[in-house]
């Protein structure tokens, strides 16, 4: 028996960039994002830039944690190989649970777009406060293939019966 997928339900979703070198009006990968989960029918629940400083990402995606109208928080940059780029740094310590499938998923995905250079990306996600929070490259291309071939097939149960709305859908009851 086929059964029927349940409704879309649009989600509440922040996007916090963190990047020492981008002002608001070059966060092209945050513009990217908010774009994108609109058009996927998603509410974007508020946009903040932060510098590459541990506790400054730490305290940004607790504010967001801590937030009952947050849902899912996007964070973008701080994901690579060199001294600034502490992004997980600051904010696994904060997950609850972690989603270890999402980071090689990525990778796996990226392999085919920039070959071995995926392999320097360090995108996590993890499950803290019942928020999904997904640790992306600060690039847009990272971005786009974060969103549109992993993260937004996870959020459609139209797509994906089987994705992250389950895990909104048992919190609810």
């Amino acid at each position: 028996m086929h059964q029927t997928p349940p409704p879309f339900r649009p989600l509440n979703i922040r996007i916090l960039t963190a990047s020492d070198t981008r002002s608001a009006a070059e966060d092209k990968s945050g513009d990217y994002l908010a774009a994108a989960l609109q058009n996927a029918g998603h509410t974007l629940e508020g946009r903040q830039l932060c510098r590459d400083e541990k506790y400054q990402i730490r305290a940004a995606a607790s504010d967001a944690i801590a937030d009952p109208a947050v849902e899912i928080l996007l964070i973008t940059g701080g994901t690579g190989m060199f001294d600034r780029d502490i992004t997980p740094d600051a904010v696994e310590i904060l997950f609850d649970r972690p989603i270890p499938g999402f980071g090689e998923i990525f990778r796996a995905v990226s392999l085919e777009e920039i070959g071995l250079s995926t392999i320097q990306s360090r995108a996590t996600a993890g499950i803290a406060n019942r928020t999904l929070v997904f640790c992306l490259p600060g690039s847009t291309g990272a971005c786009r293939t974060a969103w549109e071939k992993v993260i937004a097939p996870q959020l459609d149960p139209r797509i994906n019966s089987c994705g992250f709305t389950r895990v909104f859908n048992a919190w609810d009851k």
